[in-house]
């Protein structure tokens, strides 16, 4: 029998009720994690919400042998972040990794957009990374401090249209850039207390890309969202040991290493830049640039 790389690892996994989630929950309990299952069991949109979704992967563990524990908080919300943080601790006794998936979308053009399908999105999406990441690295600062420290990791979740754009999603993919940022800076702020941050950047077939990706012809599925939970699963592990601060694209059997801003081609003059001189200088540094292929090109 293979060693298996979370034994006795306590794991959140948001959102874990279906999808990209589901299958993260079900290969850390795999690898012998004990997993709390979060998902509120809402629609694509974020409304109705239901216990079953969460409860149903609960029950799966289960049939695999493994332990786990359901839990409906809205992790948008400080005191359900808390309460799912402190929950995961009183039930299984600690916490060593927290995998912060939920999500919601509400796609329109901006000129279209409502204020409720901003605010929604950007409120699941990255204060719904923020808080239940605030309290777990409380949580874990508190047992550094008292020389009890935790190997602990958080793995986070953006998305392309995050890091390169996409038509019709400027709430969801400013979500995203922001989690994607947001791993950086808590990497290097909770270094210190022996907690490593990463994100992946998923590329499967779910809710959210359904009718936007055709269905596998062959026996390989490229977009199969099981290809995703391995590497989530590593990262959440002591076999990832001080990779921190990373963002990984995984799409079915591609795994990308996506490098954030770096500088690019640059001029310095031992003065101000005149106007004029500006629309001499730029237009010749751009064309020397990385191009966005999504962006509109002339």
């Amino acid at each position: 029998m293979k060693d298996l790389v979370c034994d006795g690892r306590v794991v959140i996994v948001t959102g874990a009720g279906g999808g990209i989630g589901r299958h993260h929950a079900l290969e850390f309990a795999r690898q012998g994690a004990k997993v709390v299952v979060n998902d509120r069991g809402v629609q694509l949109d974020g409304s109705n919400d239901s216990a079953s979704a969460a409860d149903a992967v609960v029950e799966e563990i289960i049939n695999l042998g493994g332990e786990a524990v359901s839990d409906h908080n809205d992790v948008s919300d400080m005191a359900g972040a808390e309460a799912m943080v402190k929950g995961a601790i009183g039930h299984f006794g600690e916490l060593n990794v927290l995998v912060n998936n939920a999500g919601i979308v509400r796609d329109r053009t901006v000129a279209n957009m409502a204020e409720s399908e901003w605010d929604d999105v950007i409120r699941v999406h990255l204060k719904g990374t923020f808080a239940p990441t605030h309290f777990a690295s409380r949580y874990w600062r508190s047992l550094h401090k008292e020389g009890r420290p935790v190997p602990a990791r958080i793995i986070n979740t953006t998305s392309t249209s995050g890091l390169f754009g996409n038509t019709g999603q400027s709430n969801y993919g400013a979500a995203k850039a922001g989690i994607a940022s947001f791993t950086i800076i808590t990497a290097m702020e909770l270094h210190r207390y022996g907690i490593k941050v990463n994100a992946i950047s998923p590329g499967a077939r779910t809710r959210m890309t359904a009718g936007l990706i055709d269905e596998p012809e062959g026996d390989f599925d490229p977009f199969d969202p099981a290809a995703i939970a391995p590497f989530v699963v590593w990262l959440g592990s002591d076999a990832a040991g001080d990779v921190t601060g990373q963002v990984l694209g995984v799409t079915g059997g591609t795994v990308t290493v996506l490098e954030g801003w770096r500088p690019g081609p640059s001029e310095e003059r031992s003065h101000i830049f005149t106007v004029q001189e500006v629309g001499e200088v730029v237009p010749k540094l751009l064309a020397g640039a990385y191009t966005n292929p999504r962006l509109p090109q002339s």
